[in-house]
């Protein structure tokens, strides 16, 4: 019920709890990449998120040590808690809770919040609709396929190869894709192709 109340007033949103800042902002930064429909709220201490109206998240990301401190709040949402980390050793996590670890390079957690995104909602269907233009066709056949090989990792030789075109065309087709997405970063094509479904996240 309190899904259905969140659609109806508009756009959803995730908070972020923790009392690390610089933490809080990158993570907020790349939330709102992957999932750009969606509103990002943060915050340093768990009072103020309470404040906040918990209940009206569809997701909180929350630092380890706020979740120890009120850990009978995030039980009772567990399915809504998303617990902050900083070391993958399983022995270190909460048990029951999804973890998260935030140190690791910005590839990787790209590629977790991908998976947080596609499987936690099955494809998107639990998500409000992207807006239209979010989900307009940009690029062509041709180009979509030189996005997908290039969030896999392959080099231009490689794609021309792949593709039985030359460098050169390869080397346009890729300026193409940045110029037409204003995308520079190999994260951010990422986050475009796995969210279009051009590619799958197990690939990458």
């Amino acid at each position: 019920m309190e899904d259905i109340e969140m659609k109806k007033r508009g756009r959803p949103k995730m908070a972020i709890v923790d009392p690390n800042t610089l933490a809080v902002l990158g993570l907020k930064q790349i939330l709102q990449n992957v999932m750009p429909i969606m509103v990002v709220e943060t915050f340093s201490t768990f009072q103020e998120f309470s404040d906040a109206g918990p209940d009206t998240f569809y997701h909180y990301f929350v630092a380890q040590v706020v979740v120890l401190e009120n850990r009978q709040f995030f039980s009772q949402r567990i399915h809504k808690t998303i617990v902050l980390t900083i070391t993958k050793d399983p022995n270190s996590q909460l048990s029951g809770f999804h973890s998260f670890c935030i140190n690791v390079p910005e590839e990787e957690l790209v590629k977790a919040i991908l998976k947080i995104e596609q499987y936690g909602h099955s494809g998107g269907k639990n998500l409000p609709e992207m807006p239209q233009v979010l989900k307009n066709k940009i690029l062509s056949n041709r180009e979509i396929e030189v996005l997908s090989l290039i969030v896999q990792g392959l080099i231009n030789k490689e794609i021309a190869e792949k593709l039985s075109i030359s460098l050169t065309t390869v080397i346009t087709h890729r300026k193409n894709i940045m110029e037409k997405l204003g995308m520079k970063s190999v994260s951010a094509l990422t986050i475009y192709a796995v969210m279009h479904g051009y590619i799958d996240i197990n690939k990458i």
